[in-house]
Order: structure tokens, then sequence, then C-alpha cells
């Protein structure tokens, strides 16, 4: 405990503002297994916001004391104005490059696809909001926002006034309330099972007698038990439904639980007055108990299991929260070891790794060789070799052997945590049919409303006795239930399905785009290749310059460059392993051209032959991809050495290119590379459409003129000469060991270096648009046939419930086909291979 936390207590002050506590005070926050004294409710409600949110350590480190909170200050943004402070919000918003602040933040109270739609367009339309994207399967919501025009509590101010109370989002904290609700779920579902199997049994004998078989006693008997039991499903069971439609009403958004609060109160209110007042004869003016308690079991049991799918097919995904390893064994200076927390790792660090222990941190082996099982992150079942110099991600279990590994990122820097980062940024945006889905939902609500309205004057004139009963019946038979749940049910079936096939999905369109595409534009090297470039051959055409020098000449370049090409230079040649490595200044990247820069005061160029001089020689060879290196004199340049590289071709890349094209797909190869080589490659892998010496100005023309004449582009890449016609294209697909820009710039990411990965990934999509359009035509199906008749009353309430139960598990059903979804594989050859 900190000092000042120590000298507030020993002065019983107010251990949050440190105020005086009045004698008897029953205001207190419990920390540390110490139960400290608050001064006021204001206090109370700040306190516990900040430690319920996983930021205990607020009070072990502050220096100062904020302001007393006043009672009106809880229901204004000054409740949440801690969590303005730069050492509170170090601990968990990210900053990023542009000055923006980044965020994820655990939301209670969500229960549906209308609750993101009313927090995402809420906190849009706040000045300064860049940009909200609620996960609906994680309950978790990630912002970005400037801090110069918005402040972190103004946020969390309006999702509190809406009805949404939020902190930052810890993945233990986070996990455990969702196990609370879940068990609270279980709780009302048991509570309406319950009564509605007594109900049922008191409500059947009464259905089913004649005249005179059973006592006016009786009667009475069974309509007191049944308001008995009704009473707590109302009043337990069924409040989360009443809770978000007083929340929908006072934000003026009809969500699907405002008819359902009306169906249920109504007929409640209606049979109890009955009831009470003794109103209804012997033969029973009907009550509705039995309707209230089935309609209230089977909406809670339908909802149950969608949240349950939800749930299930995104817990690989919430899972990444916690792959990393809690504890790591490092390497002191001295050889000895030391057993700390991961997250006290730091870059440059060396820590052991032994069989059957997580890897703590991303890093690089720099001893020892073992295989590493990275299904967590990849997809992929088998285990994969790693030795001395091979790149490791924090989360793979080590097999085989003890690994001693240098740390390179760790925390929010790790990839894992950057693979959810990504998948977060998949909910930013709605696919525009969920979007209509959407839409489709909130007006028919409306026009719900309206026509129960409507159905109720015409019978008041017709029956008066039988108005509530058949008003009751339209509101719970077209409960637009399955309309709301047809589209994100199955776009989050989908999303988990990917994520096990290695697909992560980063933008929400990426879907909808690839059940669309007509067109796949593939890069070469990295892509269709291995993107293992190795420098094969080196032939110096200038007299005073052997291979090694030239070799030296052009890594020194290759040193500030991340295409793969630079990776054939990085290993130094047998007669510099003990000199000192060449280093080059002022170094310009030009993409799909190649290097300049200085070294030793002379300017240098390497890459391809017409952009290291205007006259190039022509290459000594046909085999391969040549590259030059020239001396940039102040007349002309000077040739100085050819460099041969070749790459590997991916196992399954025939198979891909060929499933693509059975798919009814058009493939083309797009690469910067020299004709003879893209050519060769391309009549490899029985590609007709191929185009080389591409630079990304002229493949971003080249997918602009495809779009333009109606092609739906989906184009798949690497490095960072592919990011502008990444950004174009309509669906856009990084490799597993891309460039971190195009890996953010991409709407989807391969996790695993299968290319066969892109054919699930097209049929997935194209399957999940199959199955959203089914759910759809459902729902409007079931809705459009069940309002006439319940309209005329041949629908009793109880039958209603039946069918609208039955509507939401059929979509939930038919939307969980996905995760039984059966692809084919690519020939045994090609998954042995690969």
């Amino acid at each position: 405990m900190s000092t000042l936390a120590s000298s507030i207590d020993s002065d019983i002050g107010c251990y949050h503002c440190g105020s005086s506590v009045p004698r008897g005070a029953p205001w207190h926050i419990e920390l540390d297994e110490e139960r400290h004294p608050l001064c006021c409710p204001g206090c109370e409600a700040v306190a516990h916001a900040i430690v319920d949110g996983g930021l205990e350590s607020y009070y072990r480190f502050r220096t100062e004391l904020p302001e007393r909170p006043d009672d009106r200050q809880i229901q204004s943004t000054e409740a949440w104005v801690v969590f303005d402070d730069p050492d509170l919000q170090a601990q968990f918003v990210h900053p990023t490059e542009d000055g923006r602040r980044q965020v994820t933040l655990a939301v209670d109270g969500i229960t549906c696809a209308a609750c993101a739609w009313l927090i995402e367009h809420r906190l849009n339309a706040l000045d300064g909001l860049e940009s909200s994207a609620v996960n609906l399967s994680h309950h978790r919501l990630h912002l970005a926002w400037d801090p110069e025009r918005l402040k972190l509590s103004r946020i969390l101010a309006e999702l509190a006034a809406i009805g949404y109370p939020s902190q930052p989002y810890e993945p233990d904290l986070a996990q455990q309330k969702l196990q609370r609700e879940e068990r609270q779920s279980i709780r009302r579902l048991i509570v309406a099972a319950v009564a509605m199997m007594q109900v049922m049994m008191f409500s059947i004998p009464l259905y089913v007698s004649g005249p005179g078989e059973i006592s006016e006693g009786f009667f009475l008997l069974f309509h007191w038990l049944s308001l008995a039991l009704a009473t707590p499903v109302v009043a337990f069971s069924a409040l989360p439904f009443f809770r978000n439609a007083l929340r929908d009403l006072r934000t003026r958004h009809l969500g699907m639980d405002v008819p359902v609060s009306i169906a249920i109160l109504g007929a409640y209110l209606a049979s109890a007055y009955a009831v009470l007042t003794g109103s209804d004869d012997v033969h029973g003016t009907p009550v509705y108990f039995d309707s209230v308690t089935m309609f209230t079991f089977f909406l809670l049991f339908s909802r149950y299991i969608e949240m349950r799918a939800r749930r299930r097919n995104g817990h690989s995904g919430n899972a990444l929260s916690g792959v990393l390893p809690s504890s790591a064994i490092r390497l002191e200076a001295d050889g000895s070891e030391r057993v700390l927390p991961a997250d006290q790792l730091r870059a440059g660090d060396r820590v052991r790794v032994r069989p059957g222990h997580g890897v703590p941190a991303d890093g690089i082996i720099v001893a020892g060789q073992s295989s590493l099982d990275e299904s967590m992150l990849t997809g992929e079942t088998l285990p994969v070799g790693r030795r001395v110099g091979d790149i490791v991600t924090g989360g793979s279990l080590n097999v085989e052997s003890p690994l001693e590994i240098e740390v390179t990122h760790t925390g929010r820097d790790a990839r894992a945590a950057g693979i959810m980062e990504l998948s977060d940024r998949a909910f930013a945006s709605r696919p525009k049919i969920a979007e209509q889905a959407s839409r489709m939902a909130h007006g028919f609500v409306s026009s719900l409303l309206v026509v129960s309205l409507a159905v109720a004057i015409v019978w008041s004139f017709v029956d008066p006795s039988r108005v509530l009963w058949v008003t009751l019946s339209v509101l719970v038979v077209t409960c637009p239930c399955a309309l709301a749940l047809a589209t994100p049910t199955a776009l989050t079936a989908s999303h988990g399905q990917l994520r096990r096939r290695g697909v992560l999905v980063t933008r929400a369109n990426a879907i909808e785009g690839l059940a669309q595409a007509t067109r796949v534009v593939f890069d070469k090297t990295g892509t269709l290749t291995e993107g293992r470039m190795r420098l094969r051959e080196v032939r110096p055409l200038a007299r005073d310059l052997d291979s090694e020098q030239a070799r030296s000449l052009a890594a020194a370049l290759e040193a500030h460059s991340e295409h793969p090409i630079a990776r054939a230079f990085r290993d130094r040649g047998p007669q510099e392993q003990d000199s000192t490595p060449l280093t080059a200044s002022e170094v310009r990247n030009l993409p799909g051209q190649g290097l300049e820069g200085h070294i030793h005061g002379q300017r240098y160029r390497l890459g391809r032959p017409d952009f290291a001089m205007d006259a190039p020689p022509a290459p000594p060879g046909q085999g391969g991809q040549w590259l030059l290196l020239s001396l940039i004199g102040p007349r002309e340049a000077t040739p100085l050495a050819w460099f041969r590289l070749d790459d590997t071709l991916r196992d399954d890349a025939r198979a891909t290119v060929a499933a693509l094209g059975d798919l009814g797909l058009e493939v083309e190869l797009l690469s910067g590379d020299v004709s003879s080589t893209v050519g060769i490659l391309a009549r490899e892998l029985g590609i007709q459409s191929w185009q080389a010496g591409a630079t990304p100005e002229t493949k971003l023309e080249h997918i602009q003129a495809l779009q333009a004449r109606g092609e739906r582009v989906v184009m798949v890449g690497d490095g960072i000469n592919d990011v502008p016609v990444l950004a174009a294209a309509d669906v856009s697909v990084a490799m597993n060991d891309a460039t971190d820009l195009a890996r953010t710039s991409a709407d989807a990411l391969l996790m695993s270096p299968r290319l066969w990965r892109i054919v699930d990934a097209v049929r997935l999509a194209r399957l999940t648009r199959h199955l959203i359009r089914q759910n759809l035509l459902w729902a409007l199906c079931y809705n459009v046939l069940a309002l006439p008749l319940a309209a005329l009353g041949l629908i009793p309430p109880w039958v209603a419930a039946l069918g609208m139960s039955a509507s939401s598990l059929v979509v939930v059903g038919n939307a969980l086909r996905l995760n039984r979804a059966r692809l084919p594989v690519p020939s045994s050859t090609m998954v042995e291979s690969s």
C-alpha cells in the first residue's frame, strides 16, 4: 500500500478523496483484503468503478487526491473523470502514431445486435470519436478517438447514460463477468422452466374439461396457484426484457424487447387483475399465465442458445487474451535462472522455454531446436520445427526440447495482442446485408406496434372479450427475434469457423466481399512462392570488385528493407564473419523498383536493371530473378554486379489455383518481377492471365480498371509494395508473414502458410451468404404468414409463444450449420507436403 493510502487510513479519512468519514458511515471499498472507509455514495461509486475495472493499482501509485464528487456528479461525466488521469490511462490506453488513442472496454448489458447498433450510433455522434466497434461474442468495445477533442470520461459517461456501463477490458475479469452472466441466465431459465411446467399442469385441465366437470373451487385454486408461479417468472426471469425495453424507450430506439415487454406485462397484469378481483367466472374468462410463462421461457431459451453459439464460435478468438503464459524463466547475466511474471519481460531479455511450456513472448531462437504447437494462433494441428535464427510467436507451446529465446516483443506489442486488435476491428463496420437486416428489424418493431394497436381497436368492436388475447397473440407471434438473429448469428459462426481454419477476418466486409468475388489476383514473391529468396549466384562486373565485396554492398542497402528479397542478403558470407558489416545511409526504398543509398560517401542502386541504370546490360541468364548493383556517378551509372535469386513455390499453390478456377473465379498473377520469371511461374501454375514488371502504381491502375468493368477483386499480397493495391481491392488478404503495414491494411489475414485457406474462405463466405439469405427469407415468411392468422384470432397466445420460439431456434440452428460444414481438401499428396 502506498504512503498516501496509509496516511489516509490512519487519519480515518475517505480512502478515495481523503475527506472525513461520518461516524457509522456504511460506504466502503475492499482492496487487498482490507476494508477501507468512504465518505459518501459518490466516492463509493467512483471507487467501485475503478476497482471493478481491474485498476486497483491507481490507489497504490497515486500521488494526489481527487476532488470529492457530489451526488449530481454520480450521474455525470465527473464520476468517470478519474479515467482521464494519464498515469491510469497508461495501463490500458494505446496511443497510435497519428496521435489518436485506442482502448478496449468490457461492456455490461449487451444482449443482441440491436445493442451494438445503439452503442455505435450513439458514440459515433460524439465529436472526436474516430471509430467504435462492438464485439458481440465477447461483449467488448474497441474505440479510437482524438484526445484533443474528446476525453475518455465523456465516452464512459455516455455509455453509462444509455444503459451500458463499461470498464477497461481485462481478460480475466471479463471472462469472470461473462461466466457470472451465463450463470444468471441459467438461473432465470430454470425458474421460467419450472414455473411453465407447473402452470401448464394447472391449465390443461381447464382447457379440456367440460361444463360441470371441475368445481368452481378448483378453478379458483388453479388460477391462484398459476398467479403465484407466474409472479417470479415476471419479476425475475423476464427482468432483462423490461430493463432493455426501458433503455430503448429512453434512447428513442425501438428494439425487440419493447413488444416483448408489452406482451408479458400486459398478459400478466390483465390475468392478475382478473384473479385478484374475482372477475373471472367459473369457467374462466381466460387468464394467460400459461402464455406468460411459456413465452418467457422459450424466449430466454432461444436467446441462451444464441448466446452459447456466439461464445463458442468466438472462443478461439477470446482465448488469445489468455494464450500467453503467466510466468517465464529469464536467464540472468551470470547464467542463473529467475522465474518472474511474463509481463515483466522486456525486449532483449533471454528466456528458457522447457518442453511442455508456453513461449512467454515473441522472440528469436538463439539456442536449441524443437517443434512448436502453434495451433492456437495458426489453426494448424501439426507442430512445426523451429531452430536457431527462427522467429517464434508468444503463446506457442514447446513440444520436444528446451529452447533459449531472445525476446523481441512483449505484452501489447506481441503478435497475439495484435491478432486480438485485428479481430476486434472486424466488428467496426457491418456488412451491407447486416445493416439492411438491422434496419428491417427496427422498422418491423415500429410497424408491429402500430398493427397491434389497430388490431386491438378493431376487435374492441368485433368482440371486446377477445381483445386482450388476440392483441397478445399478435405481439408474441410476430416478435422479430428471428429477423434480428438471422444475420449476426450466421456472421459470428462464420468468423469462428474461419478463425479455426487459420483465416483471421479483420474487417466485417471481407465475408461479403469473398462471397461476391469474381477474380483473385496474386502477387508472386512471398505469396505464390514461400518468400524465402536465396542468393544463388553473384557475378561481379567491375575488375576491382569480388563476389563477397559486391554482396556486402548489396547487404548494406537491403538491411533497410522488409521485402522478402532482403532476407537473402542477411546471411553473412564466410569471409565476413569476423569483419564489421558495411552500413548504408540516406537509403530510399522505391517499392517495385529497388533501393538507393550512400555507402562511404558514394551512391549505389540495387534492384531492377532499368532502375539501377538507364541503359543496363542484358542479364547473364534466364533462370531466377536477376538484380543489378550499380554505382551512380556524377555523369553516368557504372554496373558493378549481377545477383541471381530464386524462390520456392508453395506446396499447395497449384491445388489452390485449380480449386479457385473450379469455383468460377478468374485467377491472375500480378508481379513486379521480370517477365521471364513471371511467365515461367504462370505456366507452371496454369494461370492464363499474368503481368510482369508491374510497379505499385501500375498494379493500382490495373485493379481499378478491373473494378471499372464490374469485377469484384480479391488481392493477395504480403509486402509494402502491395499496400496501395490491397487498400484498393474489394477484399484484401495478407499472408501470414506479411509486413506489419500489409497486415493492418488487409481485410483478412492468413494465420498459416497454406494458400489453400483462401479456397476455404471463399467457400465459407458463399455458404454464409446463402445461410443469411435463407434465415432472412424464413423470418420474413414466418412473420408475413403468422401476422394475419393472429390478427384474425386463429392463434391462441400459447401457440404464438411456441411459434415465435421455434422460428428463432430455426434461424440459430441453420446458422450453426457452418460449424458442421465439410469443405473439400487438396489431394493427399498436397496435404502431406504442406
